[in-house]
């Protein structure tokens, strides 16, 4: 398309999956930055994905679905035509700088970032952005990036009825239950970056807790990477030993820090957690994720347009000399 495209692109990146069991090497070794996996390391991943998705692969998917109701969203609220979306994926096709590239191609001038995880780390969302802004501005974009949604009262409304709806699987073990609020553990240097990532998941957790009239509450790690430092912890399997020898009985797993069923929610907390609850003589429930929810699509679109609204009045500002 030649010429500038009056459309705002709205830039939807999450981390990537592969798109079937054979592309998982190739997955693997962009994680590691070009470094290809040992042959057991392979194996301990590719097994993994063999175990939640038996031969079918759904998880691209997911973000496809999300991708495409945010499209609607933003059709139904802004107007059709006045944002498209792209997606732009950290370590799969279409790479962040491919959603850059065809917002490109197709004459758009200014494009807002936004990721498909609430709360903001330097090490995650922070990267994603930073990816981002340098080739917007290599193709003359004007790019806006979203650090957080976190507390979005749409957010809050949807994991508030995924607690309420969990606990009702639980039947007469709800009252003695404890919500346990999980999110995938970074480096734990972090905290001596003044970095925001903790402090904006205890925040998601307590108002999703107050929302839904839940008094046991605690939060807890999950998913770290195998590194050789110190991740931030404790593990969500360490936790459920703790609280069974508290005494705790019954758990609903609330992964405030993912938004998608993908392979830590399926393996990391539906497998391995759940069989060592059982182990531990815990009943261990998991909320529904959001998915393609319509009230996260929701927090998601008034956060775009939200960010559009101060790009449009930075950019006034500047005009006129303020």
């Amino acid at each position: 398309m030649s010429g500038t495209n009056r459309a705002i692109g709205v830039l939807v990146m999450s981390y990537g999956t592969p798109e079937s069991l054979d592309g998982v090497e190739a997955y693997y070794t962009h994680i590691r930055r070009g470094h290809p996996p040992t042959a057991e390391q392979l194996e301990d991943l590719t097994s993994r994905y063999r175990a939640i998705v038996g031969g079918v692969f759904p998880l691209r998917e997911n973000t496809n679905r999300q991708a495409d109701a945010l499209q609607r969203t933003l059709d139904e609220t802004a107007g059709a035509g006045k944002y498209v979306c792209y997606q732009g994926l950290k370590h799969a096709a279409p790479f962040i700088e491919d959603g850059i590239a065809a917002m490109a191609e197709d004459g758009i001038a200014q494009a807002i970032g936004i990721v498909l995880t609430p709360q903001y780390s330097s090490m995650s969302v922070g990267g994603y952005m930073k990816r981002a802004k340098e080739e917007a501005d290599k193709r003359g974009i004007s790019f806006a990036a979203i650090e957080s949604y976190h507390l979005h009262p749409a957010l809050i409304s949807a994991l508030e009825q995924r607690v309420k709806d969990g606990l009702a699987k639980l039947g007469g073990e709800r009252e003695e239950a404890l919500v346990l609020f999980s999110a995938h553990s970074l480096p734990a240097r972090i905290l001596e970056m003044n970095d925001p990532y903790q402090d904006q998941l205890l925040e998601t957790s307590r108002a999703v807790a107050e929302a839904a009239g839940v008094k046991r509450w605690q939060f807890t790690w999950q998913s770290a990477g195998q590194t050789g430092q110190p991740w931030l912890g404790p593990d969500i399997l360490e936790t459920l030993e703790t609280l069974a020898k508290e005494g705790v009985r019954a758990v609903l797993v609330t992964p405030v820090g993912f938004v998608s069923d993908h392979l830590e929610v399926l393996y990391d907390i539906d497998l391995e957690a759940k069989r060592r609850a059982e182990e531990l003589g815990i009943r261990l429930e998991r909320i529904d994720m959001l998915n393609d929810d319509g009230r996260y699509m929701q927090a998601l679109a008034e956060t775009v347009m939200a960010a559009n609204d101060m790009a449009g009045s930075a950019a006034g500002e500047k005009e006129g000399g303020v």
